[in-house]
């Protein structure tokens, strides 16, 4: 099913419900037995109490699970917003270039592993909560954008569609370049929210100081969200955003 109106003008707001609930929901003290431990501390935990980890392995170990999560997200974020999507169309065929040559949701597939690697500092009931939030509500959104942009694009986009996966990317594509040129500081700026996702959980990690974690995230996404008012111009048309 996918999204309303509604819920697509506001998807920014929500996920950003969805996360704030995976840190500070109600029901997170009830669940967790009162212990504010974040997944991190608790997968290094029970690796360690399952053998398979010394604690003094599994805590790095989990911490580069978190920083790989955010880097394919920062990555998959930035080069999706420096890149506009699929809109050229040549000789009845859409074109493309950047990540949607490979796969038609970079933006959301990289909103996604962000979620999934802010998840590691959440509480394990809250992370239980946003990630599979997240993922329901995203691709509630793909759905419903896809359907807007078949509607306006017709057959080429549909036979993109049909060229592209939607979530799980190819290595190679045939799909033609649209020839258009990636806007690298732009892009960068309006993603500082992901940059510092990745700074956190690749650098700040190392320091187990879970309340700097989180202001660095609560930081960047502000630099992010001013970023974006006062330097970011409005995607091309065809392009997917999140």
């Amino acid at each position: 099913m996918k999204a309303s109106a509604m819920e697509y003008r506001l998807r920014g707001p929500i996920l950003v419900i969805v996360v704030v609930l995976g840190f500070w929901a109600p029901w997170i003290q009830a669940l967790d037995l009162g212990k504010r431990v974040s997944l991190l501390e608790w997968m290094a935990l029970e690796l360690s109490r399952a053998g398979l980890l010394r604690f003094a392995y599994a805590t790095p170990v989990v911490i580069l699970a978190g920083a790989l999560a955010a880097a394919v997200g920062m990555v998959l974020r930035v080069w999706g917003a420096a890149c506009p999507g699929p809109g050229a169309v040549s000789a009845g065929e859409l074109r493309a270039d950047g990540p949607y040559r490979y796969v038609r949701n970079p933006l959301y597939l990289g909103t996604w592993f962000m979620i999934a690697a802010i998840a590691f500092l959440m509480p394990p009931s809250g992370a239980l909560f946003a990630v599979p939030a997240a993922t329901i509500f995203l691709l509630r959104l793909i759905l419903a954008e896809e359907s807007s942009f078949a509607v306006r694009l017709g057959a080429p986009y549909e036979r993109y569609l049909r060229a592209v996966p939607r979530l799980f990317p190819r290595l190679r594509t045939s799909l033609p370049r649209a020839g258009s040129h990636p806007r690298w500081p732009v892009a960068v700026l309006s993603e500082l929210g992901s940059v510092s996702v990745f700074i956190t959980l690749a650098v700040l990690s190392w320091s187990y100081d879970h309340e700097l974690m989180i202001k660095g995230i609560i930081v960047g996404f502000g630099a992010s969200l001013i970023a974006r008012a006062l330097v970011v111009e409005k995607p091309a048309a065809g392009a997917t955003a999140a």
